[in-house]
């Protein structure tokens, strides 16, 4: 997997609103290590919650965090925001945090997504997100790691990493 840096201080800068609408930024997540995905409530990949779920239950106390950016850039995405959050609880138990709808992809790419699709994934590939679910992990550092939404969150080579960065 090749490796790209991103430094904290611009990822800190950038805002993301909750669900719930309340405006933060990333600042609060700054040399921890997090992963960003990209979550859809009508995919196939949906499932995955659970595991994603079970990771942050696992490791938040040693200082994960997990968000998950809705996104319906690949229409399959809730329309309004009570709906996606009580999906994701009253469906997977979710806990970790989810902000508003965003665009991962094209024109309106979120500021977030702007610098996470820099990162290449294990075959050398950067650029536009793939499809739901596709996992970035951030490490201290501010070094990268992408995994296509196929790879599970509970896979050896991202709880590895988490294992090594906490």
């Amino acid at each position: 997997m090749r490796n790209v840096v991103i430094s904290l201080m611009d990822l800190s800068k950038i805002e993301l609103v909750t669900i719930g609408g309340q405006k933060t930024t990333f600042n609060d997540l700054a040399g921890k290590v997090t992963m960003v995905v990209n979550v859809a409530s009508k995919c196939g990949l949906t499932p995955q919650y659970e595991a994603l779920e079970e990771l942050y239950k696992k490791y938040k106390s040693e200082g994960l965090s997990i968000i998950g950016l809705p996104s319906n850039t690949f229409m399959q995405e809730l329309t309004k925001a009570s709906e996606i959050d009580s999906f994701c609880k009253v469906n997977f138990g979710v806990t970790f945090p989810l902000t508003e709808k965003v665009h991962v992809n094209g024109p309106r790419r979120h500021k977030l997504y702007k610098e996470l699709v820099k990162a290449k994934d294990d075959a050398g590939l950067a650029g536009p997100v793939m499809w739901n679910f596709e996992k970035f992990l951030i490490l201290p550092n501010g070094e990268v790691k992408r995994f296509r939404p196929t790879t599970k969150p509970d896979d050896p080579r991202i709880t590895g990493l988490i294992e090594v960065n906490l």
